[in-house]
């Protein structure tokens, strides 16, 4: 999947924003629950079929789907997409996260996805997709941060992955903020695409020059 746009010690002048993680990755009937984050303005929780209308709404907006190819002007195939996305389990630690203002916390936001590369593998990719009233406020940047953490401390990656495409500047200075690195561009399918890649290596490399 091409990523739209995927810490609690954050780089020199950015303040830290992650004040509470709730809870870890626990069992419940045989299946790993993945946490919530708290940062300074926002609730990141994991996505639920409660979401879908608004998740569904958020793809119909040509602006925001711009640079994202897929299923937006087949109705019937959308939906089913968006349903097998929120309803699958995509691995312990994986899947995908709703935002929400703490100012209003029923606004929907947009998400943060860390899941199987296009659904499938075997790298895991991070990205996010918010709604325009969103866009321009560094939210993106905010709820990506703590599911980094996540990604290495607690869901024991190695490395994540993330294509964004080339006129999405925007995104891609949201993946160099949180630590990723652009090592080239390819196509993803027809597409081009830059590829940018975080090792947990990198991660412990920024919080030690900001120690």
């Amino acid at each position: 999947m091409k990523t739209e746009v995927t810490i609690s010690v954050m780089p020199r002048g950015v303040p830290s924003i992650v004040s509470r993680v709730s809870g870890f990755l626990r069992q419940q009937g045989g299946k790993m629950v993945l946490p919530s984050f708290e940062t300074e303005r926002l609730w990141v929780r994991p996505r639920t079929m409660a979401d879908f209308d608004a998740c569904l709404a958020m793809d119909r907006d040509p602006a925001v789907t711009r640079f994202i190819p897929g299923l937006w002007n087949d109705p019937v195939k959308h939906e089913a997409f968006l349903r097998e996305r929120i309803e699958t389990s995509l691995g312990d630690g994986l899947g995908y996260w709703s935002i929400f203002p703490k100012e209003q916390p029923d606004q929907f936001l947009g998400w943060i996805l860390l899941i199987p590369y296009d659904g499938v593998g075997p790298e895991v990719e991070i990205g996010w997709r918010l709604n325009q009233s969103a866009w321009g406020n560094g939210f993106a940047l905010e709820a990506a941060r703590p599911i980094v953490e996540h990604a290495f401390h607690t869901a024991g990656l190695e490395r994540i992955v993330a294509d964004i495409d080339p006129g999405n500047l925007s995104s891609q200075r949201v993946a160099e903020r949180i630590g990723m690195k652009h090592i080239g561009d390819s196509k993803h399918g027809d597409d081009p695409c830059k590829c940018y890649v975080m090792t947990k290596a990198d991660l412990g490399e920024m919080v030690s020059r900001n120690s």
